[in-house]
């Protein structure tokens, strides 16, 4: 997926024990990452979403499991009035906007299936944790979020897990891509310069948390104003100009 992902266990366990438990959890990540790469990168040429953009196959003809990611992809195009889109300006279908969060999600499920109940799983940024750090003391993890005008310094650290509303907590932003996200127009697609340099979403689930976080920095404060109103979320805004915009959750 072109991007690095990272495990955390908190050191409890014998330490006999703790190397067997990580290298478990470690590869039932690794398998789920993997098999959605193999289905969705564009950047395998061996991919159904690369032969889907080179029309060697059509929607229709996809498989069960990539169309019914369509269909989540477009379900939020309609809840976030088409900021995020699943379509990129050229026409090719992108479904990487919401495969990330999707990959954290199904490596979660893999992860307490293999009886794994305190972690902490980062993606390229976006974050998933599971219980504390420190089991039994009820603390919560911590998801730092980086300066886009300073990469070596943190805007704030926010809590995750234990007793907290929210485990997830997504950024997105051109900082570190240039301008990749794009919007839908009326009748197109369009790449468009937004007002914001990054957004970071904390919510319940790590795909709300990622779509939303994409859809912000796509739609500016219409968007940000949306997500807020209709979403149990809490967004830190970084505009052009550095100048910050937060909800309560990141003022405390």
């Amino acid at each position: 997926m072109g991007t690095v992902i990272s495990l955390a266990l908190p050191a409890g366990a014998a330490p006999q024990d703790t190397g067997r438990v990580l290298d478990g959890a470690a590869a039932a990540v690794e398998r789920v990452f993997a098999g959605l790469d193999e289905m969705f990168s564009l950047y395998r040429p061996d991919s159904e979403a690369s032969r889907l953009a080179r029309g060697e196959v059509t929607l229709r003809d996809a498989s069960a499991a990539f169309r019914a990611r369509f269909a989540d992809a477009t379900g939020w195009r309609l809840l976030t009035d088409g900021f995020f889109t699943p379509e990129r300006p050229d026409g090719v279908l992108d479904l990487s906007g919401i495969i990330k969060g999707y990959a954290i999600d199904q490596a979660a499920t893999a992860l307490q299936a293999a009886g794994v109940e305190d972690w902490c799983l980062n993606a390229g940024g976006d974050v998933l944790v599971s219980g504390s750090p420190a089991p039994g003391t009820g603390s919560p993890w911590l998801a730092g979020v980086v300066d886009p005008l300073d990469r070596a310094a943190l805007l704030s650290g926010f809590p995750l897990g234990a007793a907290g509303r929210f485990a997830a907590l997504a950024t997105s932003g051109t900082a570190e891509r240039g301008d990749h996200i794009w919007r839908a127009g009326v009748g197109r697609t369009e790449f468009r310069r937004s007002e914001f340099r990054q957004a970071s979403v904390a919510a319940a689930d790590i795909v709300t948390a990622d779509v939303l976080a994409t859809a912000i920095v796509a739609g500016g404060r219409p968007m940000l104003n949306w997500a807020t109103d209709s979403w149990d979320v809490e967004v830190l805004a970084v505009l052009g100009s550095g100048e910050l915009l937060a909800t309560p959750g990141f003022r405390a």
